[in-house]
């Protein structure tokens, strides 16, 4: 078969997979590597977006299950206020598992694996609107972050429609971090208008299993900076 007319079967079937999710946005947190916060960001959208009035859900794709975990350090009387769930298998697996939650949820959060040879990470690609990958500003961050940005740019050709953005993440006001933050507007993604600052309240909303909104006014500069993502996250979807 001709590679174009390969190329253009796998965007075909792509695309018609996601349109039978309905309208469900689905947002999938990318990395290359560990530590660059994903499951942080992932636990503090997903709350961010309920908070708003929103029908959210998690799904944990990553064996370690750190968003699994998250969720079940909660006290019974203050669970997490967003659905989670696991999800294993292909992409056509996945997208089975999904369909009950597309039928009520607005968003789903997809906490990948910090890998990009993971097939969990190709699937997600697969099925999401919006690939955001946080980026903590360090030079080995940003030399792993030129492989997802390349993964996310190749599956783009096959899905148009695919959007990706870069989230400084885990920030600290050093010079080091201000000349890599200059350094990620060179890169092809966009990087989002907002940023997560390397903040003990999200480490701490963690350990209790919920999000810096619980944390009262001790955590307002850790929220704001939520409220921030939130509203970027929304402005690339179109929202």
């Amino acid at each position: 078969m001709h590679r174009d007319s390969f190329e253009t079967i796998i965007s075909y079937y792509v695309i018609e997979k996601s349109a039978a999710m309905g309208g469900v946005k689905i947002i999938a947190l990318v990395s290359q590597k560990g530590g660059s916060g994903k499951t942080t960001v992932a636990m503090q959208l997903a709350a961010g977006l309920a908070l708003r009035g929103y029908d959210v859900a998690v799904a944990d794709l990553d064996p370690q299950e750190s968003a699994s975990r998250w969720v079940e350090s909660a006290a019974a009387g203050t669970p997490f206020p967003v659905q989670l769930i696991r999800l294993l298998g292909d992409t056509d697996k996945m997208e089975r598992a999904l369909r009950p939650v597309a039928r009520h949820a607005d968003f789903v959060v997809l906490d990948c694996p910090p890998s990009i040879e993971h097939p969990h990470t190709a699937n997600a690609l697969d099925l999401c609107d919006l690939a955001l990958v946080p980026v903590v500003p360090s030079p080995t961050d940003l030399w792993s972050t030129r492989a997802i940005e390349k993964l996310i740019l190749n599956r783009m050709k096959a899905r148009p429609k695919l959007l990706g953005a870069l989230l400084p993440n885990r920030v600290m006001r050093t010079a080091l971090a201000a000349d890599v933050l200059e350094v990620m507007r060179d890169f092809a993604l966009p990087v989002l208008g907002a940023a997560l600052s390397q903040r003990s309240a999200f480490a701490q909303s963690a350990v209790r299993g919920g999000s810096v909104y619980d944390l009262g006014r001790v955590a307002s500069a850790a929220q704001d900076e939520v409220e921030q993502l939130v509203s970027a996250v929304l402005r690339q979807l179109g929202e």
